[in-house]
């Protein structure tokens, strides 16, 4: 029988490194192809001798032993299917989250295009800690992903949640991911424009006009509708966020930026989502010296083409979705944009509060269709809502 996949484990310093050596075993059973990238830390716990005779492939420890160490983590990278960390430590997930590459494991990590998986093991006060916490969820915004750890005994004697999960859960997913890979995807075919993060609308050389929005939404929609099959076009305004993998992407900085290359990519293209907080005004004139305080008592302002309504007259059969953040009167404003822009779907949340809005990692949000229905949906990641926001999409392609 042939081989069901090729799988890349990863391999830290925990406790758990036993499970791994039970876990490549199970692969192995289940026909999957692994190969195991041991750190230093990690052969404190189990030698490579284990997971050679288990996997029946070279295991990958040290770079600059390797006698093609500027390549190899580049080969792994690439034959990877799925990539597994198991166990997680705190170290490892700060490390990735943080963009570290210090390694042959994160190096591979940093240079694979196949998902990563990170199944954690560590004290529970540690997984508790708000920096773990922080890391996890900047990882999961990236698309990144998490089995659980179990709850109960830990090694040092503490209760609670920090256990790695049970090899057999792991085996579990990673038979349901080539399972799933197996079958279309919903989005295949579909060509996805996505706007993303603020406009900043030039006063002079030092000075603009911004908004606070932090990109978040629109980078998750982004992910999310890769891992769906679609071929994603993001157009972004300036965040402090890693661009996400195998998208098409056009930085910009001003709103007529965001109006010219919208408008060049909306022909070539199935569903357009304007996640972007567009400024709605520019200076009227910019001054190319900086300008004095004594002058700067009134800026005249002029008003920016609303690239919203522009598509919604020129639709052409595109699914159009928009974004309304609001602070009050959130359905009867957002209803009112939808109808006035021509809109199939316009997403709406309050902003204003520390769970939600622009810098929030968690969003709380309502989906509204053109024929009337609301979707009120719990606070949820931005990740989750964007999994939300490309349902309700994928149910209006297989409607029409």
């Amino acid at each position: 029988m042939g081989k069901r996949g090729t799988v890349v484990l990863g391999v830290t310093g925990g406790i758990a490194a036993y499970k791994a050596a039970d876990l490549v075993s199970k692969l192995k059973k289940a026909d999957f192809d692994v190969f195991v990238i041991l750190t230093k830390h990690g052969r404190e716990f189990v030698t490579e001798t284990t997971f050679q005779s288990l996997s029946q492939n070279q295991v990958y420890m040290d770079m600059f032993n390797l006698p093609q160490w500027n390549t190899e983590h580049i080969a792994l990278a690439k034959r990877a299917e799925l990539f597994i960390v198991a166990p997680a430590t705190a170290n490892v997930i700060g490390k990735v989250s943080t963009g570290i590459a210090d390694d042959l494991l994160t190096t591979t990590i940093m240079a694979t295009k196949a998902p990563v998986v990170f199944a954690p093991a560590m004290n529970t006060n540690m997984y508790e800690n708000p920096i773990v916490q922080r890391n996890i969820l900047d990882l999961k915004g990236l698309g990144y992903c998490f089995i659980e750890p179990n709850a109960g005994r830990l090694a040092c004697g503490d209760v609670g949640k920090g256990k790695m999960a049970e090899p057999q859960q792991i085996l579990d997913y990673v038979e349901d991911f080539f399972d799933k890979s197996e079958k279309p995807k919903p989005l295949n075919g579909k060509k996805i424009l996505i706007t993303a993060g603020p406009t900043r609308e030039a006063i002079d050389p030092f000075r603009y006009i911004t908004n606070y929005s932090s990109g978040k939404m629109g980078y998750a929609l982004a992910i999310e509708a890769v891992n769906l099959g679609a071929q994603v076009t993001l157009i972004s305004g300036p965040t402090n966020l890693e661009v996400p993998k195998n998208v098409n992407y056009y930085p910009i900085t001003s709103a007529t930026q965001m109006h010219e290359k919208v408008i060049e990519k909306f022909t070539d293209t199935d569903i357009v989502i304007m996640a972007a907080a567009v400024s709605d005004y520019r200076p009227k004139d910019y001054s190319k010296n900086k300008l004095k305080k004594e002058t700067f008592n009134s800026i005249e302002l002029a008003k920016n083409t609303d690239i919203l309504m522009e598509l919604g007259k020129n639709k052409k059969g595109k699914i159009l979705v928009g974004f309304a953040a609001e602070s009050i009167n959130l359905k009867e404003y957002a209803l009112e944009k939808l109808k006035k822009k021509n809109l199939d779907m316009i997403v709406v949340n309050e902003i204003g509060k520390e769970e939600s809005g622009f810098n929030a990692d968690t969003n709380k949000i309502a989906i509204i269709e053109d024929n009337g229905i609301i979707e009120e949906l719990p606070l949820l990641t931005k990740s989750q809502c964007a999994n939300e926001i490309l349902k309700k999409i994928i149910q209006k392609i297989q409607q029409d």
